[in-house]
């Protein structure tokens, strides 16, 4: 793929801005006519030796040693809008499990918890039950799905 010293420049100018990289990949279609897969915009981003900005989250205390663990699960917390005590709550880890591109925790409205990740080969959601056959309110499976959505959104996934 080859671009213009202006497309190169137009494509810096949005990284600067903060642009997400999937926008760019649609910006660089919509405006140059040039049609990327996302691992391309990657590459071209890389190639231009651009760094992508991490959108700015409130920081929060560390709350487990990292030698203890792999993963952060205090990155976010997602809840249903006007949640109560008793309700869905998703978190994401900062550092996602080992194969997995995202992960994080799921709270049900019983108080039972369960692990969740994308798995980063087969993008398939996985979770990890708090006991074998555990199985979640129904209601609780579609506030999980919304949330997750959501969070997933958030992280740009």
């Amino acid at each position: 793929m080859h671009l213009t010293d202006a497309q190169k420049t137009k494509v810096a100018q949005w990284i600067a801005d903060g642009i997400k990289l999937s926008e760019i990949q649609s910006r660089l279609g919509s405006e140059y006519d040039i049609r990327l897969t996302y691992m391309e915009a990657r590459m071209l981003v890389d190639d231009l030796k651009l760094l992508p900005k991490d959108p700015e989250e409130p920081a929060t205390p560390a709350t487990a040693d990292a030698s203890e663990h792999a993963y952060d699960e205090t990155a976010h917390v997602a809840e249903a809008p006007g949640a109560l005590p008793g309700q869905v709550t998703v978190t994401s880890d900062t550092l996602a499990r080992p194969g997995a591109m995202a992960s994080g925790r799921v709270t049900f409205s019983d108080g039972q918890q369960a692990a969740w990740y994308l798995d980063q080969f087969s993008g398939q959601l996985g979770m990890v039950p708090p006991s074998p056959g555990y199985k979640p309110p129904q209601e609780d499976i579609r506030q999980f799905q919304v949330l997750l959505d959501k969070e997933l959104m958030r992280l740009g996934l």
